[in-house]
């Protein structure tokens, strides 16, 4: 093929791709040329273990007739992150006990403690912790505990003195990624010599499955003093998605695709998208952004059906539509049913069709409103408080030496 032919055959491809795929292309290229996929690696590479310690010096226990002061390692917070959420609720817990609590942030890019406090009290105005930076150390505290894999590395990375070490795992976090170095890393995290909280059986059973390893598990919570039916009720239609198209695990394709053929065969049902902004999709959706939690119930209440998809732990987003009369349809998994047993979700086979014929099955129920207040009382009187007290009570046992709770 000679230049005239290749040039040729480019402005034909080009004139196909039109404007948005020519920005597309050259956005690619850059991505690549600049290596831009490591802005979203969370470690300096000097602070990633390079092995797993058999232990660490662990300090004298503490009495019991004074407060602790609790260090808790984290990523800087946003706005609607539902993993720093049910993390604040935990230090909240250990604050409503009297103790002081101490909130280290890891940023490799750099950190403004002052601008990220303030984000922080913006958001989570409950948590009255002390923000520090987690490259300065941690030093001063009674325990510190690790959130995340990436936080467990840096909770090695910087051991200024003897402390009580714990790991509050959310997530069985090598799911996310490939089986690759980032898979490895995460996984090796569980076997530093740190005291593992599990939130939930299915992270539970697969540190037990996955690296035959223990750990102390607390339950599933739901807000219903925030999610809960509307006041009066009022006539429900429609479906929501909360969008997630950068966080491979939350299966926005298949709920994309899913949506396509639902809107085919119910061109009437709104569809409602809240979360990040989705783009050329085939079918019209209303969208709402990012939502406070109490907008997001007043939106819950209008509607018959949501998206909750999640291939890992289970979303906070299931038991949150149910407290509001939402039928949640979930992708059917051993995973996801772990800690989500209730009748009224939609358990979806995890395929365009089956998704959407939960979501048909939900809008043409005859019952929809007295179904909707069934699925609001299965959850009633669900709270944090009980992960809340078990986390406490966790934390307070190991550092005062009672042994495990």
């Amino acid at each position: 093929m000679n230049r005239l032919t290749r040039t040729t055959a480019k402005i034909r491809r080009l004139r196909r791709a039109g404007v948005g795929g020519l920005a597309q292309r050259v956005a690619a290229r850059a991505y690549r040329a600049t290596d831009a996929r490591s802005l979203g690696f969370q470690l300096e590479t000097a602070d990633i273990a390079g092995t797993v310690p058999r232990s660490m010096p662990v300090p004298d226990p503490v009495p019991s007739d004074r407060p602790l002061v609790v260090g808790w390692v984290t990523s800087p917070p946003a706005a609607g992150s539902g993993g720093h959420t049910t993390l604040f609720r935990m230090v909240e817990g250990l604050e409503a006990r009297g103790h002081r609590c101490v909130v280290f942030l890891y940023d490799r890019h750099g950190l403004d403690v002052a601008q990220r406090t303030a984000e922080l009290r913006q958001g989570w105005p409950g948590v009255r912790a002390e923000v520090r930076d987690a490259r300065a150390g941690f030093r001063g505290v009674d325990a510190v505990v690790a959130s995340s894999w990436e936080s467990a590395h840096v909770l090695l990375a910087y051991p200024d003195e003897p402390a009580h070490r714990l790991y509050f795992i959310q997530d069985y976090e090598p799911y996310f990624y490939p089986r690759g170095s980032e898979y490895e890393l995460a996984a090796m995290s569980y076997r530093f010599p740190f005291r593992r909280i599990a939130l939930g059986e299915m992270v539970s059973g697969c540190l037990r499955s996955e690296q035959d390893l223990e750990s102390d598990v607390v339950p599933f919570g739901c807000d219903t003093d925030v999610y809960h039916l509307p006041e009066p009720e009022q006539p429900r239609s429609g479906v929501v998605l909360y969008a997630k198209p950068d966080v491979g695990r939350r299966g926005y394709l298949l709920a994309r695709l899913a949506l396509e053929r639902f809107h085919r065969a119910h061109p009437d049902q709104e569809i409602h998208v809240y979360g990040a902004r989705p783009t050329g999709l085939p079918f019209p959706v209303t969208f709402h952004g990012r939502l406070t939690p109490a907008e997001l119930n007043r939106l819950y209440g209008r509607v018959t059906a949501g998206l909750a998809m999640s291939f890992t732990n289970i979303s906070l987003v299931a038991e949150e539509m149910l407290a509001a009369g939402v039928v949640p349809v979930v992708n059917d998994s051993p995973l996801a049913r772990a800690d989500l047993a209730n009748p009224y979700v939609g358990w979806a086979e995890p395929t365009a069709a089956g998704i959407a014929a939960e979501l048909s099955a939900a809008v043409g129920r005859p019952d929809a409103a007295a179904y909707a207040a069934k699925a609001a009382a299965s959850v009633i009187g669900r709270s944090w408080a009980p992960a809340q007290a078990h986390v406490a009570r966790i934390v307070e046992d190991e550092v005062r030496g009672h042994g495990r709770a």
